[in-house]
């Protein structure tokens, strides 16, 4: 017995791993309950009396020695796993592929950009808004069809439509903050979120982006209007777009219109786009009423303005002609990947 421990010590004192397996391997074969040395400790009681302690000592030094190598083994393939994770510095890095711009951004950065060329500053506003900035300091009556619950996102309604407190149907509402604080001239864009209690499809949403315009200072005409109007078109599409401006109505404008666009993707000949019409309506327009001017502390004798205000999605449909405007808001990589160079 004592020569068949001895030989166990060289084996164990020999033995070589290159790999985890190998270690394994060499912790069932000697270290395990069914190993080897837990059998010898078990085999102590057949042991004589007088042979036992030597039988013992030789033993505890084959359990010690295949512990140190098991642990010795265990720390060198740790050491060899760490440095393989250890970079290589001099190769070049790993290509990553480049993200895009929202469509929606890249639109409004441009008409921002447009605007700001012929002095216009941009301003914002909550989205959260009380019922006198969002409908009545716009000289929306009190019985106007926006004011009812299928139009509007309302979060708190009051005794009376004073205390209602809605998501904001539109930016104007940043247009009554700014000139309640500020006098004229008044010249500013107010880009937003907005939200209308619409049924979702491929040319609604209940929440979309606009910009506004509004410029209030003294003389200020229809002719302004027009002309800054067919500055942005020319601008945002090319030289060659023309615009027409049909009477409409506001609560807020008086004279009133909406403008619309020659298609630029048929070039005006009529497309299926435009419905054959050669034209698409792209944003509303107006002088500003003298009472949304009362209302805000505004001279109506002494001064007169212009507003206007356009969806972002309904210009990014045209620009890169989009047929439906949920793309817009549901994150699909495919679709936003298409705007990287833009």
């Amino acid at each position: 017995m004592e020569q068949k421990i001895k030989k166990l010590i060289s084996e164990v004192e020999s033995f070589t791993a290159s790999v985890k397996d190998d270690v394994e391997a060499f912790r069932l074969k000697y270290l395990s309950k069914k190993g080897i040395i837990p059998s010898l400790f078990g085999e102590m009681k057949n042991v004589s009396p007088e042979e036992r302690k030597n039988f013992g000592l030789l033993v505890n030094d084959l359990k010690n020695k295949a512990e140190e190598k098991l642990n010795s083994f265990r720390e060198l393939l740790e050491s060899s796993e760490g440095q393989k994770e250890v970079p290589d510095l001099s190769l070049p890095g790993e290509p990553k592929s480049l993200g895009a711009r929202h469509p929606i951004s890249i639109v409004r950065r441009r008409i921002l950009e447009i605007f700001s060329h012929i002095g216009f500053t941009v301003e914002y506003g909550p989205e959260i808004e009380d019922d006198w900035h969002n409908f009545t300091a716009l000289n929306f009556p009190e019985n106007h069809p926006a004011r009812d619950m299928q139009d509007t996102f309302f979060i708190r309604s009051g005794e009376s439509s004073k205390d209602d407190i809605a998501l904001r149907t539109h930016t104007s509402s940043v247009q009554v903050r700014i000139m309640e604080t500020q006098k004229p001239p008044i010249r500013i864009l107010a880009p937003g979120r907005v939200y209308r209690n619409e049924a979702i499809s491929a040319r609604a949403h209940c929440f979309f982006h606009q910009v506004e315009g509004l410029y209030v200072d003294e003389g200020v005409s229809f002719a302004d209007l027009k002309q800054t109007l067919m500055y942005f078109a020319k601008e945002m599409f090319d030289a060659d777009t023309k615009i027409r401006l049909r009477p409409s109505y506001f609560p807020f404008t008086e004279p009133s219109a909406e403008m619309d666009v020659s298609c630029n993707i048929c070039s005006g000949k009529g497309c299926n786009v435009c419905k054959y019409t050669g034209w698409l309506e792209i944003l509303g327009c107006g002088m500003v009423d003298p009472n949304v001017l009362e209302n805000c502390k505004i001279d109506s004798k002494k001064y007169t303005g212009f507003a206007f205000g356009m969806g972002i999605e309904r210009i990014a449909m045209l620009k890169y002609n989009i047929n439906d405007l949920r793309l817009f808001s549901e994150n699909d990589v495919r679709f936003l990947k298409q705007f990287i160079s833009a």
